[in-house]
């Protein structure tokens, strides 16, 4: 039974954390919440940091969870800037703050999230080298692309992933020039493959981007502390300005490894093992967000999703399961994306080599079109690419598991309810 006289606290002040409490109150939870986060800013929503905020299109508040009056009008304990540096379970409580505050807890959440991948090479000290994470970064990133823009400056960006081409849209639309250095044969290439991966590096190619697949940034050349060049190790040097690292995020899990808790291998992407309710292995901590990995019914192994709508589920339900709601988190994982003129909707999970088949319904050409990707017959992943509308039937789906015929699959003729039982 959950108490009045209960404590829960909450690490990690993003987009999972800031729901988890939200939903505590909504699930009646008269206790005392705390909410610790070791950024200055009130919790907020990542994606428009690479999207509309990065572009200048949407407002700064826009893009917090809840007002800031929000906390002290719900009785959440929001402490901002502080860091958490410890957990004792044995005693239940955590340790933050310059002080080293000592709180008791119930139960405790864990949201810690992720952290951008460092470039290990020379140079990157350098002014002009960044990275994507927080607000403040974006703030900063909107400053520098205005300015390449307007003096016809140069970005080289390491990565092709998602955030990577993201900005890649955005630092055209401000006018810079951009190369974007990545080792994999394509775009995308680790999430949706080399057929469809070659499609969106043709959509920037079309919007002036210069792409070098097939390599590594080795070494970012400067002057006076400013960025001149980044050298790849093929040998090949493109000029720049400034250079962002948009190589991935590893969670993190430095809080929970030092308290003992268990971690996920390498292959599942690390993170906090938690179960389906999402608890660690000590049953009065949960982990949500980036930093968990979960067990997947529909796919059969463990997953770390690094995206919007993970955060935005995974932190009720965790908040559910630490309020004794029986729940199982087996949500269908989903992510958008805007680049220039095209957005698009990704459902499920299909890594290269996890299907045999890639089926597309619409015209690649005119970029309005379904991919599906299916194995045996049984669709794994479905992305809406300027199609609308089709979410629910896409998932459906996937979570049915049901055999497709693969013609009816690509015919924009058959409803896509209608192969739904």
């Amino acid at each position: 039974m959950v108490d009045a006289d209960q404590t829960f606290v909450i690490v990690g002040g993003g987009l999972a954390g800031a729901k988890a409490a939200e939903t505590l109150r909504a699930e009646g939870f008269n206790g005392r919440v705390i909410l610790i986060c070791d950024e200055r800013d009130h919790p907020y929503e990542r994606p428009p940091l690479s999207k509309g905020y990065l572009l200048g299109k949407e407002e700064r508040d826009s893009v917090f969870v809840h007002e800031p009056a929000w906390y002290a009008q719900n009785d959440v304990e929001l402490h901002l800037g502080q860091t958490v540096d410890a957990i004792d379970r044995t005693a239940k409580t955590v340790r933050f703050g310059d002080d080293g505050t000592l709180v008791h807890y119930d139960k405790l959440l864990l949201v810690t999230g992720a952290e951008p991948r460092r470039l290990d090479i020379p140079g990157t000290d350098l002014v002009g080298v960044h990275h994507l994470r927080r607000l403040a970064h974006s703030e900063r990133l909107r400053q520098v692309l205005a300015a390449l823009g307007r003096d016809n400056g140069h970005l080289v960006i390491a990565g092709a992933g998602w955030i990577g081409l993201e900005i890649a849209a955005a630092a055209r639309e401000y006018g810079a020039e951009v190369t974007v250095v990545e080792p994999e044969e394509t775009a995308l290439h680790g999430v949706l493959g080399p057929e469809l991966g070659e499609i969106f590096a043709e959509l920037h190619r079309g919007h002036g981007v210069r792409f070098h697949f097939g390599a590594r940034l080795t070494e970012i050349v400067g002057h006076d502390g400013m960025v001149l060049a980044a050298r790849t190790d093929d040998g090949e040097e493109h000029p720049a300005h400034d250079v962002l690292a948009a190589i991935g995020a590893a969670p993190r899990t430095g809080l929970a490894e030092a308290a003992g808790l268990e971690l996920a291998d390498r292959a599942h992407g690390g993170g906090i093992a938690v179960d389906e309710q999402l608890r660690t292995s000590d049953p009065d901590i949960h982990a949500a967000g980036d930093v968990a990995a979960f067990p997947h019914p529909l796919f059969g192994t463990r997953l770390r999703v690094e995206h919007w709508a993970n955060a935005l589920n995974g932190g009720p339900a965790a908040a559910r399961a630490m309020l004794g709601r029986t729940t199982t988190y087996d949500r269908v994982p989903y992510f958008f994306s805007d680049q220039y003129d095209v957005g698009l909707e990704y459902s499920g999970w299909a890594p290269p080599g996890t299907y045999d088949q890639v089926v597309i319904r619409g015209d690649v050409s005119k970029r309005e079109f379904i991919a599906f990707w299916v194995k045996e017959g049984r669709v794994l992943a479905g992305m809406n690419v300027n199609v609308w509308d089709v979410t629910e039937p896409i998932q459906q789906l996937i979570r049915t598991g049901i055999r497709v015929d693969s013609e009816a699959l690509a015919d924009p003729h058959v409803p896509l309810d209608s192969l739904v039982p």
